[in-house]
């Protein structure tokens, strides 16, 4: 079975942009958050405008997966852990989902670089 990625939002606009060193990592074992598909969103809307910023978030809409209620208090206490390193509250529950569902935290974020359960890429 292949290994399962939670895909940040730093990961899925790399893959957007076609980075290579993240072309491996596509597959059907891929998941992220509602709430990094909405800083997709803004990113491309700030940048591209609506109608690519609402492509790109119906196209990864098929990714997203629940997030319980058990990984909110988990993801506030690893954000205030690492609140020096200004995590953001999307990624900092994105690595909550993803340590407890098995998944390795596929980012690029250099605040994840070393963590355990992380798939840092540039």
């Amino acid at each position: 079975m292949a290994i399962g990625y939670f895909l940040d939002t730093y990961a899925i606009i790399e893959i957007i942009n076609g980075n290579k060193n993240y072309s491996k990592y596509i597959n059907d074992n891929c998941c992220t958050s509602i709430l990094n598909l909405y800083e997709l969103h803004f990113s491309i809307l700030k940048r591209y405008g609506k109608e690519e910023a609402n492509f790109y978030f119906n196209r990864y809409l098929i990714l997203k997966v629940d997030i319980a209620e058990e990984d909110i208090p988990l993801g506030s206490e690893f954000k205030l852990r690492h609140k020096k390193d200004n995590v953001s509250y999307a990624d900092a529950l994105g690595y909550i989902i993803a340590d407890r569902r098995g998944l390795k935290f596929l980012t690029g974020d250099k605040e994840f670089n070393g963590l355990p359960n992380v798939e840092f890429v540039k």
